[in-house]
């Protein structure tokens, strides 16, 4: 591996895991987008689940070939995941999509957006549990965002409590250093990829 390909600029994947209608995941990825876009180094891709047909009784041991998604998960750097807490957790459509996977996630980093009452603590504290099975690193820093309802403008657009904007950057960095150093784990094919 090149330091070219060490040091280059890096695919994100953004996947909003909410699929409710109507969903307050709409104004908080235009935000998430809007603020992504304006960092150097990072190409993002936004995954909308609502938007993908992933059914369970199709789910596969070891991960689905046939997903709409794999090819776009399997070519990112890493990811990020823009998560409602529902009831003490996280939604079952962000479960059924980890499950619908396996090696697209293998030696990447996790990067969590979450929001809900409590920020979304509880949700993001469970992913973190999951995504090492997956030989996934999920990154320490988050984005809580607590009652982010009350912060969408007349025209329905998130503005950011003060200090959302400096944690987003706190955890990009962090996922920046682990999505450069985890891509020579994946050259080194460690996973057992095909």
């Amino acid at each position: 591996m090149t330091d070219d390909n060490l040091n280059g600029r890096l695919r994100i994947a953004v996947v909003i895991g909410s699929v409710r209608k109507p969903r307050l995941a709409d104004p908080l990825a235009t935000w998430l987008e809007r603020e992504l876009a304006a960092l150097d180094w990072v190409d993002v891709d936004m995954i909308d689940l609502a938007s993908v047909s992933l059914p369970m009784h199709e789910m596969q041991p070891g991960g689905a070939a046939a997903s709409p998604i794999a090819g776009r998960l399997a070519e990112v750097d890493g990811f990020v995941l823009l998560t409602p807490e529902y009831n003490h957790s996280f939604p079952a459509s962000v479960k059924n999509m980890i499950d619908w996977h396996l090696i697209e996630w293998a030696y990447k980093p996790v990067a969590f957006v979450a929001y809900g009452g409590s920020g979304g603590i509880r949700a993001v504290e469970q992913l973190r549990a999951v995504f090492p099975e997956l030989r996934a690193t999920t990154v320490r820093e988050s984005v809580l965002l607590p009652m982010a309802w009350n912060h969408l403008d007349a025209a329905g657009r998130f503005n950011p409590p003060p200090g959302t904007v400096e944690a987003l950057h706190a955890m990009m960095n962090e996922l920046i250093i682990w999505a450069r150093a985890l891509r020579s784990a994946r050259v080194a094919d460690l996973a057992g990829r095909p």
